[in-house]
């Protein structure tokens, strides 16, 4: 009885409930471009105040640039392609562009007009991030604060370092974009152009896969497969033509081994089993395992079934949380089983840790919570035991979470949805 009085009480608050405008202001999801753009005017500023105050440090700038001034010089051959830290092991697209690099940077010494470019770098990423967001309506305002000015981290693997992830991230943010404007080729392309960057992009192919065979059908989802894979072809016809071989062991190598010394995930971890291969196996075979489950058992529900009897276009237009949720899933599945995650890679999901914890039934404390304990364990340097611990758990309870996802466990409507754009 008690219970009863109480619920029709709360409806009667909801029902009578006017917020104020700071109310929405920050918690909304519907007017969250305010905030975006005084949280972007506040980047802006956090930005030119980094690269003036705190002292830049070196990790792989240099590398890269004695990478790309080997090609410039006329060697094409992959094998012979190295820097102070190693061999070159990404793709032709990353040779292109940090070569248009070294020549806008003096050679690459001029570091100060690197750090602007990627600060302008940085600043299109969160212009796309916050497109996407606006897109999907579903993460209130205020959250956008830890997305922005309250990570060390990701300032750092920008302005500070400098590093390629960003780089391949940009081009995979934008292709989701484009996604969610229904702009499915053109979004392949941006995606293939993330690939010719870093092989980390490949972590959202699953999602994309299924999204393709939903929404386009067969014979399209050829056609834009197709799409995916000519600019990795074309770009990479010097180093082909020089060392096939060459060129496909060095920027596609999977086996590649890490060093224990910079791994964020598995200190835990004495460093012989780190190394062992039948460990990382298990990782890639979990993986597998976990990615297999939603596909069959989630994302089968939560997306109208693929017709493979029929090659012509579906009528089908998914909502812009039909497509995020599934790509932002297979590529935290794919963080949870890394064999090892280094500092840079932090950026690889990042952006999307918000959304997926959104996504979850999880106590919004609870949800802040993990923001905060991910990206302490992320600028802990070295990793610690602790902190490795504290990652994995962290990892575990927002993959839980996004299994009993109320997007996933209520029962899929409609199959052809009006897109809002």
């Amino acid at each position: 009885m008690a219970a009863s009085i109480k619920k029709q009480m709360w409806r009667k608050f909801k029902r009578n409930f006017k917020p104020s405008a700071l109310f929405r202001f920050l918690f909304d999801p519907n007017l969250c471009i305010p905030v975006m753009v005084l949280l972007f005017i506040a980047e802006f500023c956090v930005s030119i105040f980094v690269i003036k105050k705190i002292k830049y440090t070196e990790i792989d700038w240099v590398a890269y640039m004695q990478e790309v001034e080997g090609f410039i010089n006329g060697t094409y051959d992959y094998m012979q392609l190295k820097g102070d830290t190693g061999p070159l092991v990404y793709p032709a697209g990353f040779v292109y562009i940090f070569s248009g690099l070294y020549y806008l940077t003096d050679y690459g010494k001029d570091l100060q007009m690197a750090q602007y470019i990627f600060a302008g770098l940085y600043l299109t990423s969160l212009l796309v991030v916050f497109d996407i967001y606006r897109r999907v309506k579903k993460v209130p305002p205020f959250v956008f604060f830890f997305m922005c000015c309250a990570s060390y981290r990701i300032h750092s693997i920008f302005i500070l370092r400098m590093f390629n992830d960003p780089v391949a991230m940009l081009f995979l943010y934008i292709a989701i974009d484009l996604f969610l404007a229904d702009r499915w080729s053109l979004g392949c392309l941006m995606f293939s152009f993330g690939v010719s960057v870093k092989m980390n992009i490949l972590l959202f192919a699953p999602a994309l896969l299924f999204l393709l065979l939903v929404t386009q059908g067969i014979i399209r989802t050829v056609k834009n497969l197709t799409i995916c894979a000519i600019p990795q072809v074309v770009l990479a016809i010097p180093f082909l033509l020089e060392n096939p071989w060459g060129y496909i062991k060095m920027s596609f190598n999977l086996g590649r081994q890490f060093f224990y010394k910079w791994t964020v995930n598995w200190r835990l971890l004495p460093e012989d089993i780190f190394l062992n291969r039948t460990f990382q196996m298990s990782l890639l075979l979990g993986h597998i395992a976990v990615l297999l489950a939603f596909v069959f058992i989630k994302w089968r529900r939560y997306l109208p079934k693929i017709d493979v009897t029929s090659f012509k276009k579906p009528n089908i237009q998914l909502s812009p949380d039909q497509i995020l949720l599934p790509l932002f899933t297979a590529n935290f599945i794919g963080m949870c089983f890394s064999r090892s995650l280094h500092y840079q890679f932090y950026v690889w999901y990042f952006h999307s840790l918000h959304y997926l914890l959104w996504s979850t039934n999880l106590p919004v404390v609870i949800r802040i919570l993990l923001l905060g304990i991910i990206e302490l364990c992320w600028n802990t340097y070295p990793s610690t035991e602790l902190s490795s611990s504290m990652l994995h758990l962290c990892h575990l309870v927002t993959l839980i979470g996004l299994w009993l996802s109320p997007a996933y466990t209520t029962p899929k409507k409609a199959t052809t949805v009006q897109k809002v754009d």
